[in-house]
């Protein structure tokens, strides 16, 4: 090329699971039975109310751009969604639907990084995040945090880590790939030691539908002045349908507002039509039961996995992952990633995308499929691993 591509490239990094992925398509073309243990999302199809809402819209053929910050009759329907789920009053005006969760941190990351900004994450955590942070020309300060912290960040670490270049935290709750919760204290203390340090608290709560031990709470409900992040695509199964929203204090709406114009127009106007029908009691009642199910699967694989050798350190309490400790097995899961698939079929995510920090001693199994995958995956690495001798 006679042009140079953008610095900021350099500071991205390719997903390492995607040469897995691609091994895995290739041996599927061969004709092996390949289960994947890999995918993050959810293996139920749109639920049929919302699919009737999006065909209803089709009909009256009102694809138009809808307003920036989205259809404010879905901005509504969000709003009542945090009075009837968590007691919150959020205003609609504080809500702006996105073309999903990845547009809604785009947004963020834009209006809140500057050039040479840092912004606190744990290690591990989802890899985008950091790369948006970059993007912007930032700089994410990945900050270990290992089983005694459930793998996410604490209000200590968060002190000791601000600088004078540290603009914000940015969170997980439930996280991917740990799919751990922070506690409500814990989080009030974190979102306390941003905002007397001038900085902001982001909060990603798009898995926080998909919550298994306890009633799920907002960050929205710890201060005006939080910054929060939720999605369409897990609880309500609308992944291809890329529509999220973003929750912002009313003094930084129209930044947002202005950025969204410029960067999106507007989110797929047939994708927020079909998303009011998410709210309705036939939906809900859908999404309930298939929580279960994935509660359900979460019971039978983390005893699953223990059985076979693998430790779970903490017993994740959302999303649809499971962290596993491989040690017992391998110190590279990166290589032990794919030998289980060249030996098993089994797709499993190595913790190399998600950070540095002890990464080569972690997969991913996601639990994102059905329970006759599920056990027939535990069969193959049962039967595989009980005849190999372990890395030492």
């Amino acid at each position: 090329m006679s042009f140079t591509l953008a610095h900021r490239l350099d500071d991205i990094e390719p997903f390492h699971v995607m040469e897995v992925i691609k091994r895995a398509a290739d041996l599927e073309k061969a004709g092996r039975s390949i289960i994947h243990l890999s995918i993050g999302e959810p293996d139920f199809p749109t639920a049929q109310p919302v699919l009737d809402a999006a065909a209803r819209a089709l009909q009256d053929g009102a694809m138009r751009y809808t307003h920036a910050t989205g259809l404010p009759a879905l901005r509504e329907s969000i709003s009542k969604h945090y009075k009837t789920r968590f007691q919150l009053d959020v205003p609609a005006e504080r809500i702006v639907v996105t073309a999903g969760a990845s547009g809604a941190l785009l947004l963020a990351c834009a209006a809140l990084i500057g050039r040479d900004s840092e912004v606190l994450m744990p290690d591990p955590s989802y890899p985008c995040n950091r790369h948006f942070v970059a993007a912007f020309e930032g700089r994410a300060t990945m900050i270990p945090c290992g089983p005694l912290e459930r793998f996410q960040l604490t209000a200590a670490m968060v002190r000791a880590h601000w600088s004078e270049r540290t603009a914000g935290v940015l969170l997980a709750s439930p996280s991917n790939p740990t799919g751990t919760s922070i506690p409500t204290g814990e989080l009030r203390a974190i979102a306390d030691a941003a905002r007397e340090r001038g900085g902001f608290t982001l909060v990603d709560e798009i898995y926080q539908g998909l919550s298994y031990d306890a009633t799920p709470e907002s960050a929205l409900a710890l201060g005006e002045d939080l910054i929060v992040i939720n999605s369409f695509s897990k609880y309500f199964n609308m992944t291809g349908w890329r529509l999220g929203w973003l929750v912002v204090p009313p003094t930084m709406l129209p930044a947002i507002e202005k950025l969204a114009q410029n960067m999106f127009i507007c989110a797929s106007s047939i994708a927020q039509q079909a998303a009011l029908a998410c709210f309705t009691p036939e939906a809900t009642a859908i999404f309930e039961s298939r929580k279960e199910e994935f509660q359900r699967r979460r019971d039978y694989l983390v005893p699953a996995l223990k059985q076979l050798g693998f430790d779970i350190p903490v017993i994740p309490d959302g999303a649809f992952y499971i962290y596993a400790d491989c040690t017992a097995f391998t110190h590279d899961t990166d290589a032990f990633a794919r030998e289980l698939l060249d030996q098993t079929g089994v797709v499993l995510v190595p913790g190399l995308d998600f950070g540095d920090y002890a990464s080569r001693r972690y997969l991913r199994v996601s639990y994102a499929t059905s329970m006759e995958n599920l056990a027939e995956a535990v069969e193959r690495l049962g039967k595989y691993l009980a005849g190999r001798q372990p890395d030492r």
